[in-house]
């Protein structure tokens, strides 16, 4: 299935949301969560030689109308990267704080969606946009490829101690789904309910078996803090 995967903003949209992110990062810090931090960062760089490596240059699916190509897919990948990363990586955690950190990421999305709209009109108007249909069914392949493996590993073991898949569902679609929401009712992205789906359903949700590996390899070794167990 090809579809555009558009978004149009202002540049009040990018300042709101560098302010938003220092504010993150900074509660990030304060309460120690230093591998939620540094899951954000890797996320951040993994974003950005998706977008602008392949998506850009490699493949040329990736359109940008307004502004500078680099600089804006550059912070575009710390936008996502850093709050989707990190994210995951909290609501992995046990005993995280999963309804503060949820409800800070998606109270900021929307308020930056809104002012930005609200606020921005004598502001510079950007675009950008990208084709699916070469790529999805690549996402999709290796989606399916880690939630078999981890489906193959609950039905080898007989202990309790199996993958909570519902759990990486939920976190995986829902986080997706939550900054596709916000862009579609605040008029930054066309309307349009396809994208919504198919975007919650794949994009995020192909990592989070490999992070969630990641995460419970790094975190039987290391606390939040960076201190070892």
């Amino acid at each position: 299935m090809d579809f555009a995967v558009e978004r149009a903003f202002n540049s009040l949209y990018i300042y709101l949301d560098i302010v938003f992110l220092v504010i993150f990062t900074a509660i990030l810090l304060w309460k120690k969560r230093y591998l939620a931090l540094i899951a954000g960062v890797a996320g951040s760089i993994i974003y950005f030689a998706v977008d602008y490596g392949i998506f850009y240059h490699l493949m040329g699916t990736r359109v940008v109308t307004g502004a500078d190509p680099m600089w804006l897919l550059l912070w575009l990948s710390i936008s996502y990267g850093l709050t989707n990363f990190s994210w995951i990586w909290l609501l992995l955690d046990r005993n995280s704080r999963w309804v503060e950190w949820s409800l800070l990421i998606v109270a900021g999305w929307v308020a930056i969606a809104f002012l930005s709209q609200g606020l921005g009109a004598n502001f510079a108007q950007i675009s950008i946009a990208r084709g699916t249909a070469r790529y999805h069914s690549i996402m999709a392949g290796v989606m399916f490829a880690g939630y078999l493996w981890l489906i193959i590993q609950n039905l080898r073991t007989k202990t309790i101690e199996k993958t909570n898949l519902l759990k990486l569902l939920a976190i995986g679609i829902g986080i997706q789904f939550s900054w596709e929401a916000v862009l579609l009712i605040s008029n930054i992205r066309p309307t349009g309910i396809v994208p919504l789906i198919v975007n919650s359903l794949v994009e995020t949700n192909l990592g989070i078996p490999i992070l969630y590996l990641v995460h419970r390899a790094v975190t039987g070794k290391f606390n939040e803090n960076l201190s070892k167990i």
